[in-house]
């Protein structure tokens, strides 16, 4: 407090601020180390046992792929969260965005350093619950948390997808080890379950990354604030997805389908995304969708398999995390300084903030791929390995070209229309930011200048590294700015030559491109309003069929489907190849099994024909006492007392339960029910065919001898049901015996709250 009681602003995030700023500032120095020993090849790996009874292992596994990750996510996010000091710094909520944004930082780390399959999937699902926190951050705005849902739910059903693929992975490959497992590619390709597997892995990295037809989550995400923008699609959540393809590249990839459905996919992601950001008027959205174009192009290059596409996708990886970073916290100031994303505002701002301006046109002319920047390096070997190509190469190339082009025409929009020109007279008053928010882009747009004019340092500790994890094997990796004129520089040229073009008449084609995206019939951003519009009709009408409040709705549900599954299951499962001989069956019956069974089946029909509650319950504790008199007959006369201790309980139990309830009608005056008859009878008929057909397979009686051999040297009990009950498994038992107990106060409650009046019958009874 300052004098006067005037609160002090809080200056540059205070502490929170500056945690979040050394948290991952330290991590990256300690990632730093490994540099060395990943550049010679080696892989590193460490961990402890998590779950030793299920072979889950809390274990990282440190190579060129996930030390580069490593290194992007803790370095951009540095200076994403220093940036957020002063972007965000004095907004109320700052504490809650850090710790969102930390869990992130977390989740994707363990995500990307994971070797057991489990715990990555646990971390994927960190990235996805932190992620949906994040983008809906400002939650009093509908936008925000429409869009977060819709983040949250897409990649989330993509991580259900993804849980089942990495289950038959492990069963398949005999362990969760992904060390393990990227050694046995040839019997993973081979299995066959390869096909399923294939299809679950590509459904949780497509959804991740935003791959068409999922493709539309991805830009609604700019509903976040721009730190968060910056992180996400630099690199981490929506390179998540990307990150796993190249992961299992050396066990999945290599294939046909591998080939066509990351090759497809990933192209038409590509060309489709780049129109769709030149279309844009919030620069914002521009470089949301050019993110798109550049997770199309990493999945069409890791698709396309060879050495010289693996490498120009881990260079391009590296390229396209340094200038997006740059561009959108670039832009980020812009909004903060001018107040406006929209580039039909925008203009003449490089007088008024030319720091934040010489930072985005680094970046910018990266992301055009202009010489001599990396970002120039990069597309020149998107070209050669297209160009390279044994399969589909026409495709490839002509993708990546198309999509260079408009990448020159987007990084045109993001800095060359919002800098350059006359400053109108409503931006007199923009700023440049603080120095915490130009460092990020400044310090990023430089190193993809440095990158480019020293090649062999991206070369040798990030891209060289990366390419021999993700292709499975030491290739050749060399980098350089430029050597010869073959055809990828002639393209290159004539990529710079059309962009330009295009680039002028950009106002004329982006009203074109709004006429033809406004007459296609095929919406997705509203389409999925309609799927969850569909999703919550479909819930009311089970909800009205299947959840009636009727009680007696409820059972008969429960029980048809309990039939259903165990006859379909038999069926299908041939669990009905069996014979039993019913005469010889019957021959060793005596009159006394005849008494019991008779016994058995009066209890049976008395209850199913009462119209007393009273009588009801008391004929099946009949049926109850009838059981425990089998289990006498066959010399299980501990399981005979527990029986019958238990009926008697319930039979007293529930009989004083009844005297609350109020009377019960004649079953005459009722209407007959020959669908619960016909469902009461298959069930009876299918629980004799389990039975039967256990009992004429060979028994397991391992555990029985365990519990005969035990009950009494280690829990001193000769009555082996109690034994098992109170001992062996107590924790289930006290869980049944909670359940129980819920169960009874809520019955207690509810009866206690009934009022009913007295009936005539009622008042001849009493």
């Amino acid at each position: 407090m300052a004098d006067g009681g005037v609160q002090v602003p809080r200056v540059a995030g205070g502490p929170a601020g500056w945690i979040s700023v050394l948290i991952p500032a330290i991590l990256f120095a300690w990632f730093c180390q490994f540099l060395v020993p990943v550049a010679r090849g080696d892989v590193i790996l460490a961990g402890i046992d998590w779950v030793p009874s299920m072979d889950i292992r809390l274990s990282l596994l440190i190579d060129g792929l996930s030390l580069t990750f490593a290194l992007l996510i803790t370095g951009i996010g540095t200076l994403v969260t220093l940036y957020s000091t002063s972007y965000l710094g004095k907004h109320p909520e700052y504490p809650r965005f850090v710790l969102y944004l930390m869990i992130f930082m977390i989740g994707m780390l363990g995500l990307t350093l994971s070797d057991n399959l489990i715990a990555l999937f646990v971390f994927w699902e960190v990235t996805t619950i932190s992620s949906y926190l994040l983008i809906g951050f400002t939650s009093d705005s509908a936008k925000s948390r429409r869009s977060a849902l819709q983040a949250l739910l897409l990649t989330g059903t993509g991580g259900l997808a993804l849980l089942a693929g990495m289950i038959l992975l492990g069963n398949a490959a005999g362990t969760f080890s992904l060390a393990e497992i990227l050694t046995q590619g040839d019997a993973i390709r081979e299995h066959e379950l390869y096909i399923p597997i294939l299809i679950l892995f590509l459904a949780g990295a497509f959804t991740k990354s935003a791959q068409f037809p999922f493709h539309f989550w991805l830009p609604n995400a700019m509903a976040a604030p721009t730190p968060v923008s910056a992180y996400l699609h630099s690199a981490t959540m929506v390179k998540a997805g990307v990150y796993l393809m190249a992961r299992m590249n050396p066990s999945l990839g290599g294939t046909e389908p591998w080939f066509w459905a990351l090759v497809i996919a990933g192209g038409f992601t590509t060309v489709f995304a780049s129109m769709l950001a030149i279309r844009q008027t919030d620069i914002k959205q521009v470089l949301a969708y050019t993110t798109l174009m550049a997770l199309g192009a990493l999945t069409l290059f890791i698709g396309a398999g060879s050495s010289d596409a693996i490498k120009a996708a881990m260079l391009f990886l590296v390229v396209h995390s340094l200038y997006k970073a740059a561009l959108f916290l670039m832009i980020g100031i812009v909004d903060h300084g001018a107040g406006t994303r929209d580039v039909d505002k925008l203009r003449g701002l490089a007088r008024k903030m030319p720091i934040t301006f010489f930072a985005g046109a680094l970046a910018a002319i990266s992301m055009a791929g202009l010489p001599p920047f990396v970002g120039f390096i990069g597309k020149e070997f998107l070209y050669k390995a297209g160009l390279e190509a044994e399969v589909a190469a026409t495709w490839i190339v002509g993708t990546i070209f198309a999509a260079s082009v408009l990448m020159f025409v987007a990084a045109g929009i993001s800095v060359a229309r919002p800098f350059f020109g006359r400053l109108p007279d409503t931006l007199k008053d923009a700023h440049e930011g603080p120095i915490p928010m130009w460092v990020g882009p400044l310090i990023l747009g430089t190193l993809s200048f440095y990158f480019g004019v020293f090649a062999d340092i991206p070369e040798v500790w990030l891209v060289a590294p990366a390419t021999w994890a993700v292709y499975g094997s030491t290739v050749e990796v060399d980098l350089y700015l430029f050597r010869e004129v073959n055809t990828a520089f002639i393209l290159s040229m004539i990529t710079f030559a059309v962009g330009f073009v295009i680039y002028l008449m950009h106002a004329r084609i982006r009203a074109l491109l709004g006429r033809i995206f406004a007459a296609n019939p095929i919406k997705f951003d509203p389409g999925w309003d309609h799927v969850l519009d569909g999703l919550k009709a479909l819930a009311a009408w089970q909800t009205r069929y299947l959840q009636s409040g009727v009680l007696q709705s409820y059972i008969f549900i429960i029980f048809a489907t309990l039939a259903v599954g165990i006859g379909a299951t038999m069926y299908l499962q041939d669990a009905l190849n069996f014979t039993v001989d019913i005469a010889a069956e019957l021959e060793g019956l005596v009159f006394k099994h005849w008494a019991v069974l008779l016994f058995i089946t009066a209890g049976a029909l008395l209850t199913a024909y009462t119209g007393s509650r009273m009588v009801a319950i008391v004929a099946l504790g009949v049926v109850g006492i009838g059981v425990a008199l089998i289990f006498i007959l066959f010399s299980a006369p501990d399981v005979a007392i527990t029986q019958l201790l238990v009926e008697t309980l319930v039979v007293v139990l529930v009989a004083v339960a009844m005297l609350k309830l109020p009377h019960l009608e004649l079953r005459s005056s009722q209407p007959a029910r020959p669908v619960h008859a016909l469902l009461s009878i298959a069930l009876g008929v299918l629980t004799t065919l389990v039975l039967v057909g256990v009992l004429q397979s060979d028994l397991d009686l391992r555990l029985t001898e365990y519990f005969e051999a035990t009950s009494w040297p280690e829990a001193f009990g000769r009555n082996i049901v109690n034994v098992i009950l109170v001992d062996f498994r107590a924790l289930d038992t006290f869980g049944e015996i909670a359940v129980v107990v819920i169960a009874a106060l809520a019955a207690y409650a509810l009866l206690r709250g009934t009022r009913y009046e007295s009936t005539s019958d009622e008042e001849g009874e009493k």
